[in-house]
C-alpha cells in the first residue's frame, strides 16, 4: 500500500492530482484533479500518465525486463544499490522527504533506498534541528518510467511508492521545488526539470558506467561500447543548471554464467537489436562461469541558484 502520497500535477491542465480511493481497503484505484481528468490504477497497481500521442521513445520490452529483474534478483549489482541508497540517505532525513526515481525500471534501486532509510544504520542528517524522517514510511517515493512492463515489476516490489508511466522528457508531474532526490540509473537525464522539481538543498545522483565496464563480454555480446567522454557529457548536460558536489567509484568483480551475460546484455540498450536466441548462439563458446568487472560512477550534482528572469 501507498506510504506518503507526494503532490503530483495534472498532465493535462497542471492542477494538482487528488487521490480516488476504493471504500474498503484504502487502496488508491484513481488519480484524479478538479477538472476531471482522470487516471485509473492498473491492475498491477502502476498509473498510466502518459497523454495525448504518448512517448515518441522505445521503451523497454517485456523480454528486456524479465532480463533485467532475473539479472539484479540474483544480487550481482547489489554493490551499486547499496552504494546508491546510502549517497540518497543524508538528504532524506529531513521532515517529509520526496525521493524521485526516473527512469526507475523494475524498481530495484529505489527499493534499495527504501529499505535503507528503513533500517537502522543510515547517517543522521546533516541538519540537527530537522526532524529525521521516519523511515521510508515517512518517505513520499515517485519511481518514473516509459515502460509499463517494467512497472508492473516496480509497483509490485514497491507498493509504498506511487509509479507512474510517464516520459522524462515531458513536464514531470511533480511541483517546483518538491523533491529532495532525484536518483537516474543509466537512464535520460532533464536538467531543466530535474533542476525545477528539485529543492534547492535537494541532489541529483547519476549513475554511469565507466571506460572498462562489462569490457571482457561487451563485444562478444553485442553490447554498445562506452563513449570515452562520458563524463565531460554529463557535465555539459547539466552545466548551468547543477554544480559537481561528489564522485564516488564503484568496481564490482562479476563471476557469470552464460545465463547472467545473456540478461545483462538483453536488460540493456542492445535489447532493443537482439533476441535470447540470437545471443544464446552469439554466447555459445563462454565457459561455465565468466569472470567480468563492472564498472560504475555515482556522481552527486546540486542544483545552482538561477536568476529570476
Amino acid at each position: 500500500m501507498l506510504s506518503r502520497l507526494p503532490v503530483l500535477l495534472c498532465p493535462v491542465c497542471r492542477q494538482e492530482l487528488q487521490p480516488v480511493h476504493d471504500g474498503g481497503n484504502g487502496r488508491v484505484r484513481a488519480l484524479a484533479c478538479p477538472e476531471r481528468h482522470s487516471f485509473d490504477a492498473a491492475r498491477q497497481g502502476y498509473f498510466n500518465l502518459l497523454v495525448g500521442k504518448g512517448t515518441a521513445f522505445e521503451s523497454d520490452t517485456a523480454e528486456m525486463v524479465a532480463a533485467r529483474t532475473a539479472f539484479l534478483d540474483a544480487g550481482h549489482y547489489r554493490p551499486l544499490a547499496d552504494a546508491l541508497a546510502k549517497a540518497a540517505g543524508p538528504a532524506l532525513n529531513g521532515p517529509a522527504p520526496t525521493v524521485l526515481d526516473s527512469g526507475t525500471g523494475t524498481g530495484h534501486y529505489l527499493r534499495a533506498i527504501l529499505d535503507y532509510l528503513d533500517s537502522d544504520h543510515h547517517p543522521e542528517s546533516d541538519d540537527h534541528s530537522a526532524a529525521p524522517a521516519d523511515g521510508a514510511g515517512g518517505v513520499a517515493a515517485v519511481g518514473l518510467d516509459i515502460s509499463k512492463f517494467a512497472l508492473r515489476r516496480a509497483a509490485k516490489l514497491n507498493p509504498e511508492a506511487i509509479n507512474l508511466v510517464g516520459d522524462v522528457w515531458q513536464p514531470l508531474p511533480l511541483h517546483d521545488a518538491a523533491v529532495d532526490v532525484v536518483t537516474v540509473v543509466f537512464a535520460p537525464r532533464n536538467a531543466a526539470e530535474f533542476a525545477r522539481v528539485l529543492k534547492p538543498s535537494g541532489r541529483l545522483i547519476v549513475v554511469t558506467p565507466r571506460a572498462g565496464h562489462l569490457g571482457e563480454i561487451a563485444r562478444q555480446a553485442g553490447m554498445l561500447g562506452i563513449d570515452p567522454d562520458k563524463d565531460e557529457r554529463l557535465a555539459e548536460a547539466l552545466a548551468g543548471r547543477f554544480s559537481p558536489l561528489s564522485a564516488q567509484d564503484i568496481d564490482v568483480e562479476l563471476s557469470l554464467s552464460p545465463e547472467d551475460v545473456a540478461n545483462l546484455a538483453l536488460m540493456g540498450p542492445a535489447g532493443h537489436h537482439t533476441d535470447r536466441a540470437t545471443l544464446t548462439d552469439r554466447l555459445a563458446g563462454l565457459p561455465q562461469t565468466t569472470r567480468v568487472s563492472a564498472r560504475f560512477r555515482i556522481s552527486i550534482f546540486v542544483p545552482l541558484e538561477i536568476p529570476a528572469p
